[in-house]
């Protein structure tokens, strides 16, 4: 299967989210709160996958609530926080979805989030990665040319739009499902 039909193939896309919809950095305000920037570009992005019926899950090894505000916002459901084991994480949101691993992305940046990589059905990092990420996912994955949190997931989705013979202006009018 050619990347372009195995990327229209794909019915979910689970996220790490610190480097991969964050550009990894973490600020600490005078109070001790924490906070994350987080792109609009991938933002749209997000958006776009959802009124195509893609489902997505958000697995992040931090706590942070953060992670719950942007899962809020995008209507993701599927949400796990505090992961030390995103394979597990990945074959559970597998089967509470019914879709099947090898239908969902696991779109991640560094060397914790390999083992969920290996059994998605495909798998997806942005360009500053970590090497060995790069490397695991440039054999039979997508690599962007952007890095996470700039671009990254807008990058991958426009890829996935273009192989659903899609584009962006037109899916941006369809109505979200609920």
């Amino acid at each position: 299967m050619d990347r372009g039909s195995h990327l229209a193939s794909l019915k979910a896309i689970a996220f790490d989210v610190d480097g991969v919809l964050t550009d990894g950095s973490i600020w600490w305000g005078p109070s001790g709160e924490e906070w994350k920037r987080f792109s609009f570009t991938d933002i749209m992005a997000v958006s776009l996958a959802r009124r195509i019926g893609l489902r997505m899950a958000l697995i992040s090894g931090e706590p942070s609530p953060l992670v719950d505000r942007y899962a809020a916002k995008m209507h993701i459901k599927d949400v796990v926080k505090g992961c030390r084991d995103k394979a597990t994480a990945l074959r559970q949101f597998s089967a509470a979805s019914g879709i099947p691993l090898g239908e969902i992305c696991f779109f991640g940046d560094d060397v914790n989030d390999i083992p969920a990589m290996q059994i998605a059905g495909s798998s997806a990092c942005p360009a500053n990665a970590a090497a060995e990420v790069v490397r695991h996912v440039s054999t039979s994955g997508f690599v962007s040319s952007r890095p996470g949190g700039q671009g990254a997931v807008r990058e991958f989705i426009d890829a996935m739009l273009e192989a659903r013979g899609l584009v962006g202006a037109e899916v941006f009018k369809l109505r979200p499902p609920e």
